[in-house]
């Protein structure tokens, strides 16, 4: 669901690092010398095993036809995954779930003054593109999950849609009440985009792809090169996920056959007025129509008008109806049972369904699950056994709303929470450096497994190439001798917009996020040029990347599957936690100073430009005066956690000095207590006003979407001048933190216990 987050890369990637000693070398984290030894020819054994041909020849077949939700491609898809699967050895089934997906049925966009211009809505065909021509099997161009409407009314450019940008409309004294808003895409998540329209009074909305984000100010455009042409369109969900993913009839329940929905109208996810998104081909008359002030500098795009606010004297008429059907959407789970701790499970997770045909988006990190899996079927056939059980999931519905996942993770909400010890997941992959994202208890782990992998055009490890990018982007030599002093990467956050969201979010189940890209360029998200075409010419041509995306999670799988010691590093953790506290009283101090600057000789006065009767200024809104926030709870909290990881790292260290005695102690009890120090980062009542979302460390934004807030009961709370709700939600993540510090105190008693 989110390609432009990998295209923007090198934000989420990671810190750069030095080089690996020989100490560190000759260990793995949870594994005795014996043990490390054996893993690590394991992991040789299995790396040479992946095919980039292999990857090729799936894509071609998985992205052959388009395949959405309801298609019949779509089932045919998933029904060849399980085949491969079982032909493989693996124990394997197909899971279905009945989800509300609507298809549109009518839609219209027409300009109908000053003059009349009627959109295409439509995706040519390309002659050098045999699949884009599919016409009868596509998706028409629409946004999954918007209301039905038929409205009329003026026009108001609004940037990215985003709550920043109406606050600059009305500095302009733009109103968008009774309009109908048009936005680009960027900026935020598109499902935001006409959430915020409808809470100003916007009537509709229209979202497209300015070429200054996405086509021919990027590079050259579709089929001569990677970005988005003219007549290319974004497709996509813009239902409200921030409150909660998956079917929007059955939140917090599992999308079966006999479940209790909720009715359409009642669904609070479904967008309050109509959208549609459309091209910059479709774009351009719409916005050369509109009058009312220039648009700021920095809302200007690439396409050659005169970028104006409006309102009027554009006027749309937008038309929007959809079948609101009940569809099947189809899991492939896969399994290899553990041999001596059956009951940890190991989950690895990419979808399978696609907009479009899909090509980069998702099958280029579908084709290479499935390479991963033949090659642990292969390494099952020689011998080896994990010791966890392992288990590979082929999602559906992820693009119209996390669908495949949320509905299997809630289903099964109560099995994960006791047995699940780790999901990893991927998307899309192509071309360029590795990327990670995840619960960074795990961070250590992921610096280690990415020193293991070997680049495949530089010839370095995976790691040390990416170190080489930071070093050669470093904007100062400060800047530049930082990077080469780090000894850890530090993985982002996760937010939302893919497969992990349940997983981390609803159940609290360690997450990590892996997958390459940065150097394939992008443009045909969600469109029907992405597809078997446009990645062998634009993505990752050669599938050598594809061969390192399976090396390396089959690399961390195998490591977690086998460890004696699951690789949990709370030094990582806690050191996160503490710079989250520290940038709220950064924000809470900032936040404060600036209501009380904007109150200071405010009043409630319209003014009017002398010069320009027809100019006029609103001022901001009075906010309440904003108390001084107490974030000593948490601080003492923060320092409990610091105090619980070193105990747990002194404790550890000891472990694995002890060698051999890591292998021969018993360690399943120490595991369960270590992988369920993620759950302590929950609170059942969820975040305020949103009670689907149970961590209390890791959120998608209420505003962004996609992009992670943490910490997000306080930050949003100071972020929104709720300075009431900021304090009380202080006080919860303070007591989540006590907990997670706890539980961590207790894996550290039980190790002391089982290694002595």
């Amino acid at each position: 669901m989110r390609r432009f987050m990998i295209l923007a890369g090198l934000s989420f990637l990671f810190l750069a690092l030095p080089a690996l000693t020989q100490e560190r070398a000759a260990t793995l984290d949870g594994f005795s010398p014996e043990g490390a030894r054996a893993e690590q020819q394991l992991e040789e054994k299995f790396r040479a095993i992946p095919s980039p041909e292999n990857m090729r020849t799936a894509m071609k077949q998985l992205s052959a036809h388009p395949h959405h939700v309801g298609s019949p491609y779509d089932k045919q898809n998933a029904d060849w995954i399980l085949a491969q699967y079982q032909k493989w050895g693996w124990d394997a089934h197909i899971e279905t779930f009945n989800v509300l997906f609507p298809t549109p049925k009518e839609r219209l966009v027409e300009l109908v003054a000053p003059t009349h211009f009627v959109a295409k809505l439509q995706e040519p065909a390309v002659p050098q593109d045999p699949t884009s021509n599919q016409q009868s099997e596509q998706l028409p161009t629409y946004n999954a999950y918007s209301i039905d409407g038929d409205v009329t009314g003026p026009l108001v450019y609004a940037n990215y849609g985003i709550p920043a940008d109406y606050d600059e409309l009305e500095r302009h004294g733009i109103s968008v009440k009774g309009a109908i808003v048009i936005t680009r895409y960027g900026g935020s998540w598109r499902g935001i985009k006409p959430k915020v329209a409808a809470e100003h009074g916007a009537i509709g909305c229209l979202i497209y792809s300015d070429p200054h984000d996405d086509g021919y100010s990027e590079g050259s455009v579709f089929p001569e090169g990677a970005y988005r042409p003219q007549d290319g369109v974004q497709r996509g969900s813009v239902a409200d996920m921030p409150l909660y993913p998956g079917d929007p009839l059955t939140p917090g329940i599992g999308a079966t056959a006999d479940a209790k929905r909720l009715p359409i109208k009642g669904a609070p996810t479904i967008t309050k007025i109509p959208v549609l998104p459309i091209s910059y081909g479709d774009a351009q008359p719409l916005l050369a129509a509109m009058g009312g002030p220039v648009a700021p500098p920095a809302w200007r795009g690439a396409l050659p008008i005169t970028y104006r606010l409006g309102a009027g004297p554009a006027r749309v008429h937008l038309k929007v109806a959809a079948n609101w059907d009940i569809k099947p959407v189809y899991d492939v789970i896969a399994k290899i049972p553990g041999s001596t701790e059956p009951d940890e499970w190991i989950i690895r997770g990419n979808h399978h369904d696609g907009w479009v045909n899909g090509a980069d988006d998702p099958i280029s990190g579908q084709v290479d699950e499935l390479e991963e899996a033949r090659a642990l079927a292969e390494l099952v056939k020689s011998g080896w056994k994990p010791k966890r059980t392992i288990i590979y999931c082929a999602w559906d519905g992820e693009e119209p709303g996390l669908l495949g996942s949320t509905e299997w993770v809630e289903t099964h909400a109560d099995e994960l929470r006791q047995h699940a010890v780790v999901y990893l997941n991927s998307d899309t992959n192509s071309r360029g450096y590795l990327g990670a994202e995840g619960s960074h208890a795990f961070e250590p782990f992921v610096n280690d497994v990415a020193r293991s992998i070997t680049d495949p055009e530089k010839n370095i490890t995976v790691w040390k190439r990416l170190q080489d990018r930071r070093i050669e982007m470093a904007r100062t030599p400060k800047e530049k001798e930082n990077i080469e002093k780090e000894q850890n990467w530090t993985i982002a956050a996760l937010g939302s917009g893919s497969d992990y969201t349940a997983f981390l979010d609803f159940i609290g189940i360690s997450n990590i996020a892996l997958a390459y890209g940065g150097e394939a360029g992008g443009g045909v998200y969600h469109s029907v040029y992405d597809d078997f075409y446009w990645y062998t010419h634009f993505g990752d041509p050669t599938f050598e990347y594809g061969k390192a995306e399976a090396q390396t999670m089959g690399t961390a799988i195998l490591r977690l599957a086998d460890a004696d010691l699951l690789p949990y590093d709370f030094s990582a953790l806690s050191a996160t936690v503490s710079r989250y506290e520290s940038e709220l009283e950064t924000l809470a101090h900032a936040t404060a100073d600036e209501v009380r600057q904007t109150n200071q000789g405010l009043d409630d006065g319209v003014y009017t430009n002398a010069s320009d009767p027809t100019e006029t200024y609103v001022p901001p809104k009075r906010e309440p005066a904003p108390q001084d926030l107490d974030f000593a709870p948490m601080k003492h909290a923060v320092d409990a956690l610091a105090k619980a990881a070193t105990h747990y790292s002194q404790v550890h260290a000891h472990a694995m000095e002890s060698g051999s005695g890591l292998a021969s102690a018993s360690l399943d009890g120490v595991n369960q207590k270590l992988y369920m120090t993620e759950r302590a980062l929950t609170s059942d009542k969820g975040l305020p006003g949103r009670p689907w979302f149970k961590h209390q460390l890791y959120a998608p934004g209420f505003y962004t979407g996609y992009g992670v807030k943490t910490i997000p009961a306080v930050r949003e709370a100071i972020e929104q001048k709720q300075w009431q709700l900021a304090q009380e939600q202080i006080g919860v993540v303070a007591g989540v933190l006590e907990k997670a510090a706890a539980a961590i105190d207790d894996a550290a008693s039980a190790l002391q216990a089982a290694v002595h």
